[in-house]
């Protein structure tokens, strides 16, 4: 499998790592518009190889499409970050023209690309992708419920303090601090509702942690997290190469699912080698549905100003 990786940053670069890593990927690609800085990431990756233990071939290139040609999955991570204070929505200006760019390029030279989009604010930067783009909807697929789930689990692990394999947790709605909807009715220690063992004040803090997750760490590290991003993506990478039929939360283009219609939102969705294979429907708690209509309609908002 071939998989290329636009924008070379802490984000692009932490994805080509897991990867690489992982080793199920025969090559990656990383192209970055800034003159030698993807080739010196790639030679910087490579000359771990032997050190990690991985076979996978990374190469960058400057700007350069036709080295991605052939690529079967492509991650979008390229645009601004975020600086403290700000949200994901005030990167729009910005980062929908790049985006809408990088996107047209992919296709041109690997015109079966599954593309995985990255770039903030998230679920606007699919919904544009799809829009712009025409691809079948299975192929666009917004990285991040599958992050923020978890920053979920993180924070379920560190209120019943235990290891993060013994929890497991979702969080649908949108990538954003007031969208995102953590299921925390349906998060299991060993699959034993948390409620067993948390109180309610302490259920309702892990969610308010969690849904402020990416903005904690833009305070503490100055921009945005860059290795959690990462291995996201290349959980989803990897469901893809090895059509494991896993399933994350993804920001998926709906149309009915859950009452919504025309928007790229988290809901859970099982990934193969055709991208999104389906689009599962969980039971929701009207609480539930109201959230997540409700971040919806804050997504809508967002794709407005596009």
């Amino acid at each position: 499998m071939k998989v290329t990786i636009v924008g070379a940053g802490a984000v692009g670069a932490s994805c080509a790592e897991y990867i690489a890593i992982k080793d199920f990927a025969s090559e990656v690609v990383l192209i970055d518009i800034k003159e030698g800085f993807a080739e010196g990431k790639a030679m910087d990756l490579m000359q771990c190889s032997s050190l990690n233990g991985f076979d996978t071939k990374i190469t960058g290139t400057t700007n350069d499409y036709a080295k991605t040609a052939g690529s079967n999955v492509a991650v979008i991570t390229s645009g601004i970050p975020r600086k403290p204070g700000m949200t994901r929505e005030e990167l729009i200006g910005i980062n929908a023209g790049i985006v809408q760019s990088v996107a047209e390029n992919l296709i041109k030279h690997s015109p079966e690309v599954i593309l995985i989009v990255v770039s903030n604010p998230m679920d606007t930067m699919a919904y544009l992708t799809h829009k712009a783009t025409g691809l079948p909807k299975h192929r666009i697929i917004g990285m991040g419920g599958a992050l923020d789930s978890a920053r979920f689990k993180y924070r379920l692990a560190e209120a019943l303090d235990c290891p993060t394999s013994d929890v497991d947790g979702m969080v649908i709605g949108g990538h954003s601090d007031v969208g995102m909807v953590p299921l925390i009715g349906k998060a299991v220690r060993n699959s034993v509702a948390v409620a067993e063992f948390l109180t309610a004040e302490r259920m309702q803090q892990v969610v308010e942690d969690t849904k402020v997750g990416g903005a904690t760490l833009t305070k503490l590290l100055g921009t945005s997290a860059w290795y959690a991003p990462g291995a996201a993506v290349s959980e989803l990478v990897k469901a893809i190469a090895l059509d494991s039929q896993k399933m994350f939360p993804c920001s998926a283009l709906l149309e009915g699912e859950y009452g919504l219609n025309d928007i790229s939102i988290g809901v859970p969705c099982i990934l193969g080698k055709n991208g999104i294979e389906k689009i599962v429907t969980v039971s929701l708690s009207e609480a539930e549905q109201a959230k997540l209509h409700e971040s919806a309609e804050g997504v809508r908002k967002t794709n407005g100003l596009l």
